[in-house]
Order: C-alpha cells, then sequence, then structure tokens
C-alpha cells in the first residue's frame, strides 16, 4: 500500500500545533568505515545533534545560529525531511516525519515544504521561470497554470522581466531569488533555508534577506545562519553549540 502522508497525521494537540516540532532529536555519523577500525565492526561516531528540542509556529521567523560544526545544518535538513534522525520524534505541520517511509518523505517535502539552498542548485538548461515551476510538474498542475503561477513569483522577487534567462545569465543574488520562488511556488507551510546570504555580497544579501522575511506572515520560516543581519532580523535566535541547543529566544 502507497505511504500515505494523512496516515501519519499527529494525535497530540500539542505537537500538531505548531509548523515545526522536534522533540529530544539525536543524529549520529559514522567517522570512516568499519574495517578501518576493527574487525568486530566497531566504528566511531560524531554525535551531530544530541537531545534536540524544538517547537516553531506559523508566522515565526527563526534563525538557526552557531559556529561550524554545532549541528545547524543537520538540524536543517532534519527539518525539511531531507533526513531522518537516530533517536528522537520530529513532526511538519503536523506529520509524524519519523514515521515516513522515504517516498512519504519526498511527498511531505513537495506539498508542505519550500527548501532554500546556499548554491542555489538551480537547472542550467531551464530558464528562471522554469525552474520556478518544476515543482508544480510533479504535482499534476497543467502546463499553463504553471508558467501562470511561476511568472507570479518571479514578479514577487522584483524578476518578472528575467523569466526567460537562463541561471548563467543571472546575477548570484538574482539566481537566489529564483531558488526563493521555487521554494514559494507550491505555497508551502514551512520554508526552510541553509545560509541563502552566504554567498552573496552585503546589499544583495539584504534584499535576498527581505524576499525570506516577508514570507513569514504566512509560514514558519526557518534559516540556518553564521550572518549576523540574519540574526539580527530574526523573531527569534536558536543557538547550537556541539550538537546542543544552549540558547533559545
Amino acid at each position: 500500500m502507497a505511504d500515505s502522508v494523512a496516515d501519519h497525521r499527529l494525535r497530540s494537540a500539542d505537537e500538531s500545533s505548531f509548523a515545526l516540532h522536534c522533540q529530544n532529536v539525536v543524529r549520529e555519523y559514522s567517522r570512516g568505515s568499519a574495517s578501518m577500525f576493527s574487525s568486530r565492526g566497531d566504528v566511531p561516531t560524531v554525535r551531530a545533534l544530541d537531545g534536540v528540542s524544538l517547537s516553531i509556529s506559523t508566522g515565526e521567523f527563526v534563525a538557526i545560529a552557531g559556529p561550524s560544526g554545532s549541528g545547524k545544518s543537520t538540524l536543517l535538513h532534519l527539518l525539511a525531511a531531507l533526513d531522518t534522525p537516530d533517536s528522537g520524534d520530529i513532526s511538519v505541520a503536523g506529520t509524524d516525519v519519523t514515521s515516513l517511509s522515504s517516498r512519504g518523505r519526498t511527498t511531505l517535502r513537495r506539498d508542505t515544504i519550500g527548501i532554500v539552498f546556499q548554491h542555489f542548485h538551480l537547472l542550467p538548461s531551464l530558464s528562471a521561470r522554469g525552474n520556478v515551476a518544476l515543482p508544480l510538474i510533479e504535482r499534476g498542475v497543467p502546463k499553463r497554470a504553471r508558467r501562470e503561477r511561476a511568472v507570479e513569483l518571479l514578479e514577487q522577487v522584483g524578476l518578472g522581466d528575467r523569466a526567460t534567462h537562463k541561471p548563467g545569465e543571472l546575477s548570484g543574488g538574482e539566481q537566489q531569488r529564483v531558488a526563493i520562488a521555487r521554494a514559494l511556488v507550491s505555497d508551502p507551510d514551512v520554508l526552510v533555508a541553509d545560509e541563502p546570504t552566504g554567498e552573496l555580497d552585503t546589499e544583495t544579501g539584504h534584499r535576498v534577506l527581505d524576499y525570506i522575511e516577508q514570507t513569514a506572515d504566512e509560514r514558519a520560516v526557518v534559516v540556518a545562519t553564521h550572518d549576523q543581519h540574519v540574526i539580527d532580523r530574526a523573531d527569534r535566535v536558536v543557538r547550537l553549540r556541539d550538537g546542543v541547543v544552549v540558547n533559545d529566544g
């Protein structure tokens, strides 16, 4: 039987009332291979997240901050259903992510989560409009409606006149705005962004941040960042160190 996201809706009112919720989340990664260390296969591990608990509501703009190696990207990938924890619970828009199959998580991301990557991840052979419309193909949206929706989003991020340009013809800031438009094209409940200003100059980073901030009225927005400008503008800052939340406020 196909894995249905609806089958994994949480019964707990406390958890389902949040756009994002994680409880006692642990994520470990192995160092090297078993053959490198012992014939018994004892592989050393590093604990990237150690008992993280966090709840984020619709309308919140939350920055995840901390030094390199603190667990920011690991936490973001878990919240975006790109990965699963070794233990603990995670829910997105009322759905228990940890009980979903890989296919179920793909469906959840398609329908519920918008993701903005630091390095854009645009397809070079497609126009800006084509890149933005891409998530709608899997949802079965007709071609004309896809084009109209993509142009609408590009206009919202100030790129209506660049709709037919390919990524190689766009600046870094323009490519990031295309990536934001693509992340929002399905009107997700949650937007997650990993260092969205990390590759941009200060002025361009401010403009990109403006567009991200504007979306927070309608959804939960979570940004992993080193950028103090992002931290200053967030409603709330969650600070990690060595995989542990050391401050939340």
